[in-house]
């Protein structure tokens, strides 16, 4: 792919209605994207499945939800839940009475985890035997959604799943050294890459990522066949990330968080639904723009573009309630700190020689920099310092309304959607929410 491939019209529900079928494809937890699809399937009357992730016991073996858990989760998701355990990744599998990825990156230190050398053929196993679960536990799971679709309905598939990251506390340790250590504490991403730790943890990342959304597809082949067969249509969206677009020096440019390590992943996931759609499955991965949410904060910097929609409100129509948002956000700054001062930090953050050399999108997803990290670190950290508190942030009043927008988006453009990958850029939130507030 040579550049982003934008959404540029507003689209509009024209497909799924009252009785229809929406199923979830990975569990609802806290803030983050899903909820604004779920809010959409609900506002067509649509019938809402989901599914879980199970838990652990207290032996770490997987487990379906108990009773009072699945009761707790259908009220959260307003719908039924198959209660069959769908954790994606393979960190915790391995034959038995052997130790799992997890118990073998758990050794390490930070003294000895670059030059650890792993045992591949026992991890290619461990991976193995994870791929094999999830794809059957991925039938069970099909086969008692495929009893609750009536004939002549459409279905919405919407693959949730992402991440990956291992439960160790020296991968835990290296993170925070990469995504938030500025000098001495600074780790290279490119360091982790090249290590066997790195690759193990990117072949995990591929596994809960984008190959569940092969999982998905080919597990519900079933269930499309028989929805076609009587007239209605099957569909299949999933989260990406892949840069945004957003306003630079007054239009719109494409840039980046780096480094997003899961970006590989994420690429993968774009693959899929490309070799999907040549096969005539209408399967498309969303680029959404960068918000905060539970799994992003560790990402610290990611949430500096964000703070560019304020201007692309007013520049895609913004009126009054435009107006509001930015009143809204100045009201979060401590007394005399503007929200110029703020949009200013960020324009000369997006100006410096070192942004500017990450936004290479042939090279995506590029391993950071010491030099990176001390501008994009130092700009968020006195980003966050201007505020009244610290738990009450711009970006937290910007990633609501992001969230807000995407729903809409994603669901109406489903209907027919346009590709197999496309970005949802600021333009277009920007627009969403104007026209809704209007």
């Amino acid at each position: 792919m040579d550049a982003p491939i934008a959404l540029t019209r507003l689209p509009r529900n024209t497909l799924f209605k009252a009785g229809d079928v929406f199923v979830l494809f990975g569990e609802l937890f806290g803030r983050g994207y899903a909820n604004g699809l779920v809010n959409e399937a609900r506002k067509a009357g649509m019938q809402i499945i989901g599914i879980t992730v199970g838990r652990r016991d207290e032996n770490n073996a997987l487990r379906a939800l108990t009773a009072d858990e699945l009761v707790a989760a259908e009220a959260n998701l307003g719908g039924k839940i198959v209660n069959v355990p769908l954790m994606a990744g393979f960190d915790m599998d391995a034959p038995e009475g052997e130790p799992n990825p997890t118990d073998v990156i758990g050794k390490l230190t930070l003294n000895d985890w670059q030059d650890a050398q792993l045992d591949w053929s026992h991890l290619e196993r461990c991976r193995d035997i994870g791929a094999a679960r999830f794809r059957e536990t991925t039938a069970r799971a099909m086969a008692q959604i495929d009893a609750m679709i009536p004939e002549g309905r459409n279905v919405y598939f919407a693959h949730t799943m992402a991440g990956g990251i291992p439960r160790a506390k020296i991968f835990l340790a290296i993170a925070n050294r990469i995504y938030k250590g500025r000098g001495d504490r600074f780790v290279s991403s490119n360091v982790l890459l090249e290590s066997d730790l790195g690759k193990l943890i990117l072949q995990n990342f591929d596994d809960v990522t984008a190959n569940t959304f092969q999982h998905l597809i080919e597990g519900s082949g079933g269930i499309r066949k028989r929805v076609e067969a009587s007239g209605g249509q099957v569909r299949y969206s999933a989260y990406g990330y892949h840069g945004t677009e957003i306003l630079i020096d007054g239009h719109y440019q494409w840039q980046t968080y780096t480094s997003y390590t899961q970006g590989y992943a994420k690429m993968r996931l774009e693959r899929i639904a490309m070799a999907h759609w040549e096969q005539g499955i209408k399967a498309t991965v969303f680029n959404c723009p960068e918000i905060r949410t539970n799994s992003s904060d560790i990402f610290v910097g990611v949430e500096l573009p964000l703070i560019a929609l304020l201007p692309a409100l007013r520049k895609e129509g913004g009126g009054a309630w435009a107006q509001a948002q930015w009143q809204a956000s100045e009201a979060l700054l401590q007394e005399g700190k503007p929200l110029e001062s703020v949009l200013q930090k960020v324009e000369d953050f997006q100006h410096s020689d070192i942004a500017r050399s990450f936004r290479n999108f042939a090279a995506w997803p590029m391993p950071n920099s010491a030099a990176l990290a001390d501008v994009m670190i130092g700009t968020s950290d006195a980003i966050v310092q201007l505020h009244k508190e610290r738990k009450a942030l711009i970006t937290d009043l910007l990633s609501g309304l992001v969230l807000e927008a995407t729903g809409p988006l994603i669901f109406g453009e489903m209907s027919e959607p346009a590709g197999p990958v496309l970005w949802l850029n600021h333009d277009i939130i920007a627009r969403e929410l104007n026209r809704a507030h209007a």
